[in-house]
């Protein structure tokens, strides 16, 4: 069985009320029952967690970065301001997946730098709520 969990960062709890323009009208929580459909014949075992907080977002790194088989991160703003974040990755084992539901270099200036990529595994940005579903493909 694969172990996956998908961490989202500040503000991504707004799904579906924020910005509905940039980021869909779909809650991210109704998200999560199609897609665990969606690869429930897989053997994915998906998990989810939310946090407006970056140390928990950094307990949770830690927590899981040794024994799950993928993480898909969204780190939201703290993307482009992020350095503990980054070494957090750094210092786990588990492979990490950057996401972002927009194209963030059609955005300001200022989210077109990642702390994060550059110890991702992989980036996948402005395919919306799918680059989740690509990611868990690419993990599988």
């Amino acid at each position: 069985m694969l172990r996956v969990i998908i961490i989202n960062g500040p503000n991504l709890n707004l799904l579906g009320r924020r910005e509905p323009e940039i980021y869909g009208e779909d809650t991210f929580e109704d998200f999560m029952i199609h897609l665990k459909g969606k690869f429930v014949e897989d053997d994915v075992t998906l998990e989810y967690f939310q946090s407006n907080h970056e140390g928990h977002l950094l307990d949770k790194l830690h927590e899981v970065g040794f024994d799950y088989d993928g993480i898909i991160l969204n780190a939201g703003a703290l993307t482009h301001t992020s350095i503990a974040i980054a070494d957090a990755i750094a210092g786990i084992e588990t492979p990490v997946i950057e996401v972002h539901i927009s194209n963030v270099h059609k955005r300001e200036a200022f989210r077109h730098h990642s702390y994060v990529s550059p110890v991702a595994e992989g980036v996948i940005v402005g395919f919306g709520l799918r680059g989740y579903e690509l990611a868990v493909a690419y993990f599988l």
